[in-house]
């Protein structure tokens, strides 16, 4: 990734802001690590180039903000094809490994943020120093903690053994609100700047979604100890009980949210609490059982059903969502991010604009950044990507790593295809130089 350019000045474009409009004809400009402007045309004049300016005529095609996924485990790799307990699948380097490959990955899908929903041993606060010193490449990154959940929870798959070595894992077990306040304060101690509670079972654990692992006072206490250190609390929660109770108490995010209904929806409308709803792992899986009746599956089967009934109902609502799945897990592979979006407009029927201010606008407000990033607006981070195409009339095309002309972290090209044909002042029609 090189430096920025002193500016680039991308005209012609169609503008995907970001905010659930579009504007057609507009030059986009990038000065340093931010957008300077964005103007419709007319086009630049050569009054209005500087010499070393990069001047592009896109001709139609679309710049829009850099998308972040908001449920991210950067050292996931085929979760739950190893009898062992999470994070302790692989040894501790090799899961490092991994991270820094799957978060490359997904800066190149055009995911320039993400919000971390757990790892182990700390890899999340690694990586974010690593990124941020420059090391490795990688998004704009919310460090999370291990899953905190009570002793014996659906995640909670350690033996005797592990038992006595004490190893953790990816799990850190906690009983009480004394211990939960414990475990939150070590984990941010350790560096996570999101801590990540096991709430209930279901959605894709082997816990049945009816069942919450935690109580009132020990998920109280554990949100009130992340927030008196400035880290904020997501929760793994796949009933209404749950959901209604999480809110009350203050949660940050929700995970899932199987079980949401119209109560659901004002509550969360009422505190302004962002949903993950983070369904295409489950669809998948249950398309990969071949229609089988397992018990399990039916009870997935169900709630799939019922989420892609309500959701296009919480979103007409206003209920803030964002995108983030469960990449890593068996059978649903780092990699393609953006078939979430597919799957949402295509399957779910969500319109594709929405979805897009799904992944843009409202994932840098849970970034943390919403001032600062998630639309293609004067003044802000120049996280963008350049698209061969419209996304909104064809979202497919964010599934395709040729479609990405650019994508832009910062200012800094770390993918430049963009065309060749710079234009230079003299180039510009007799009327405009």
């Amino acid at each position: 990734m090189g430096p920025p350019v002193t500016r680039l000045v991308l005209t012609g474009a169609h503008v995907v802001i970001g905010d659930g409009t579009v504007l057609d004809h507009a030059t986009v400009v990038v000065d340093g690590d931010r957008i300077s402007s964005v103007e419709s045309d007319p086009a630049p004049t050569a009054g209005d180039l500087r010499p070393d300016d990069r001047v592009i005529a896109l001709d139609g095609r679309t710049v829009m903000p850099g998308m972040v996924n908001c449920h991210f485990h950067a050292t996931y790799h085929r979760l739950g094809s190893v009898p062992a307990p999470f994070g302790l699948e692989e040894p501790m380097a090799m899961q490092v490994v991994r991270a820094v490959r799957n978060l490359e990955r997904l800066v190149l899908a055009g995911f320039t943020g993400a919000v971390s929903a757990g790892a182990p041993f700390a890899i999340d606060a690694s990586m974010k120093t690593a990124i941020d010193r420059g090391l490795i490449m990688g998004p704009r990154l919310v460090p999370c903690s291990r899953d905190i959940s009570t002793t014996g929870h659906a995640g909670d798959l350690s033996f005797p053994a592990h038992w006595e070595v004490g190893a953790l894992g990816a799990i850190r077990r906690s009983d009480g609100p004394d211990e939960f306040r414990r475990s939150v304060r070590q984990e941010i101690k350790e560096g996570a700047e999101m801590i990540k509670i096991f709430v209930t079972g279901g959605h894709g654990t082997i816990g049945p979604r009816e069942q919450t692992e935690v109580s009132a006072e020990e998920l109280a206490a554990a949100i009130d100890a992340a927030h008196q250190r400035g880290a904020r609390v997501r929760g793994h929660i796949a009933n209404k009980e749950a959901l209604l109770m999480a809110l009350d108490l203050g949660i940050d995010i929700v995970d899932h949210g199987d079980g949401m209904d119209d109560e659901c929806i004002d509550r969360l409308l009422a505190t302004d609490t962002p949903l993950v709803p983070s369904m295409l792992f489950p669809a998948r899986f249950l398309e990969s059982m071949g229609g089988a009746s397992l018990g399990f599956t039916d009870a997935m089967r169900t709630d799939i059903e019922a989420m892609a009934a309500v959701l296009p109902v919480a979103n007409a609502a206003g209920v803030r969502l964002v995108l983030g799945d469960d990449f890593g897990a068996l059978g649903f592979p780092h990699g393609p991010y953006a078939e979430e979006i597919a799957y949402y407009v295509e399957e779910i029927g969500i319109p594709a604009l929405d979805v897009l201010t799904w992944a843009t606008r409202n994932g840098a407000e849970v970034l943390g950044m919403g001032d600062e990033l998630g639309t293609v607006t004067p003044g802000k981070l120049a996280d963008l990507l350049v698209i061969d195409g419209d996304p909104v009339s064809d979202v497919n095309l964010l599934r395709d790593p040729d479609a990405f002309l650019a994508v832009l972290l910062g200012g800094r090209l770390v993918t430049d295809r963009l065309p060749s044909e710079q234009l230079l002042a003299e180039q510009l029609p007799a009327d405009r130089r």
